[in-house]
């Protein structure tokens, strides 16, 4: 193991998850818990120091260089700040700033803050299911939907971090629900792990006794033969994939990886996405475009983050982070 540590936070609507990554991309040591995602802004902050001091306690945290912040977007890696659609009191709040006053974070290690989404893509990109391959979407489904590309082998964040967020496409502006983020007929409020609970509960489903509903339980009962949740995941299927082709035309992708909560579904998920893209994306570029599960499931986040903090100083190779376009 390289003696170079590199700490990380991946902060959604469901989890604020922390971990400390080595340079080989091995996650060493791992810290979670839940997100208020409608707490104050303080509380969420205090969730987000409890899990940085938690682990603080690691000694591994003394080899401590770097710390990448993956969040739910929007963020701005200039500023530091980020603005989740899906944590209402954090607007422009000024994560990296209050991070580096922590006392546990050493006053030589500078936070990086990045789309969790970004950061899923890089971890792929550095030991998982995209290694090798130069023009890639990573996608996290979860509790929302958030985006990041790989191009001519290397990272593309954008000027502000942002590049990829294909979760804020629209893909039914006509008939689609209004998004917090503004917009109507959003690719998140359509096949994000709440919007498929919420669909299937509108369609008359209802989940066993003593459970929760939640995508997860509309995914088991799909696997079950029910219909209507299985119409769920046929809508959120389809969301994705127009949103896929339309990435795919503009771009031009070797490969699509599918990470966070929701992909656990696997074929549930997958199977209807793959059938629906095989009808939007028609063109000669397009076609055939493969779609796969992530290799690094719930950590690539954390991996993610830790290799955009190390970008600069890890070298690029078969085993290491992409380097970013600039």
């Amino acid at each position: 193991m390289d003696a170079l540590v590199y700490g990380a936070l991946d902060i959604g609507g469901t989890k604020i998850a922390g971990g400390l990554v080595d340079a080989d991309g091995h996650l060493v040591a791992r810290s979670q818990c839940a997100t208020p995602a409608r707490g104050t802004a303080e509380e969420m902050m205090a969730a987000v120091t409890a899990v940085l001091d938690d682990m603080a306690g690691h000694p591994e945290w003394r080899s401590l260089t770097h710390l990448g912040i993956g969040s739910a977007g929007p963020v701005d890696t200039v500023a530091g700040t980020v603005s989740p659609v899906n944590i209402p009191a954090w607007r422009a709040f000024p994560l990296a700033d209050r991070i580096r006053a922590l006392p546990c974070v050493p006053p030589d290690v500078e936070p990086v803050v990045v789309g969790d989404a970004v950061a899923m893509a890089a971890a792929e990109h550095w030991t998982g299911a995209a290694r090798g391959v130069d023009n890639v979407l990573g996608m996290v489904v979860s509790t929302g939907i958030g985006g990041g590309l790989i191009l001519g082998g290397a990272l593309y964040a954008g000027p502000s971090g942002n590049a990829g967020h294909i979760g804020h496409l629209s893909v039914d502006h006509a008939r689609g629900p209004e998004c917090p983020c503004g917009g109507r007929g959003c690719v998140e409020r359509l096949a994000s792990g709440t919007a498929i609970a919420a669909h299937a509960l509108e369609s008359g489903w209802a989940p066993p006794p003593g459970v929760a509903p939640t995508a997860a339980a509309v995914a088991a009962a799909a696997r079950a033969g029910d219909p209507r949740a299985a119409a769920a995941y046929d809508r959120a299927g389809r969301a994705l994939a127009a949103a896929i082709a339309a990435t795919a035309a503009l771009v031009e992708l070797d490969l699509v990886v599918i990470g966070g909560g929701v992909a656990q579904a696997g074929a549930t998920l997958l199977a209807p996405l793959r059938r629906h893209l095989a009808d939007y994306a028609v063109l000669d570029f397009t076609r055939d475009l493969p779609v796969v599960p992530a290799e690094l499931a719930t950590d690539a986040g954390l991996v993610g983050a830790a290799a955009v903090a190390g970008l600069s100083h890890l070298a690029r190779g078969p085993h290491r982070p992409p380097t970013a376009h600039p």
